[in-house]
């Protein structure tokens, strides 16, 4: 079963990373720290986060005693743990059961699911998760690039911005691709900006510019 992506939050280390993915009746279905999908109903928890209310377009969690409403289609925002800014300059992620790093944010203000590839030389995603965020990528540059399947045409674009947790960085250069894909890969023209630390199945980004 498909659900698409309509909400996140993203919240500071002290809370966690929260996405609403979906929902199954009266449940709503939360990604918590880029984990397996879990369906909550009003009252129940995971992890730390707690379903106050589940409505047709939006989910109301609490983390630490605050609430928050989270609108479909929304841009991740803060609660629990201190503020709810942009200004961070650490993100510290922790990998799936596949040794992924997969975690929820935000381009231009859309929600949207990211997957660390340091061997990607750009922020990568789909023609439909483009046209999704409202991404006019067909007035980007035109390129060609190369995959295991063959030459294919990309378009180049530049990002207003892409936020994960409560760090936001501007101008990020990007690609499309006609083919789709399970998530935008986070390239290295975002990742550059960070020094990279992993231990185990932690990795740590914190900010350099």
């Amino acid at each position: 079963m498909a659900f698409a992506w309509l909400a996140g939050v993203a919240l500071p280390a002290a809370a966690q990373s929260v996405a609403m993915t979906g929902s199954m009746g009266s449940k709503a279905l939360l990604v918590v720290d880029g984990g397996a999908p879990k369906a909550l109903a009003a009252g129940e928890a995971h992890r730390g986060v707690k379903v106050v209310a589940v409505r047709a377009d939006q989910v109301t969690v609490e983390v630490g005693g605050k609430r928050q409403t989270i609108d479909l289609g929304g841009a991740p925002v803060s609660i629990g743990g201190g503020g709810g800014g942009s200004g961070g300059t650490q993100i510290v992620l922790t990998a799936s059961s596949g040794g992924h790093f997969v975690t929820s944010g935000s381009i231009n203000g859309r929600a949207t699911q990211f997957m660390v590839d340091t061997g990607a030389t750009s922020v990568a995603m789909s023609a439909d998760e483009a046209r999704r965020m409202g991404i006019n990528y067909e007035q980007g540059e035109r390129g060609q690039g190369s995959t295991a399947n063959g030459v294919i045409p990309i378009w180049r674009v530049t990002l207003k911005s892409l936020r994960i947790q409560d760090v936001e960085v501007y101008g990020v250069e990007a690609v499309v691709v006609p083919s789709g894909m399970p998530h935008v890969l986070l390239g290295n023209s975002f990742l550059t900006r960070f020094q990279m630390k992993r231990e185990n199945d932690m990795l740590t980004l914190t900010r350099r510019f």
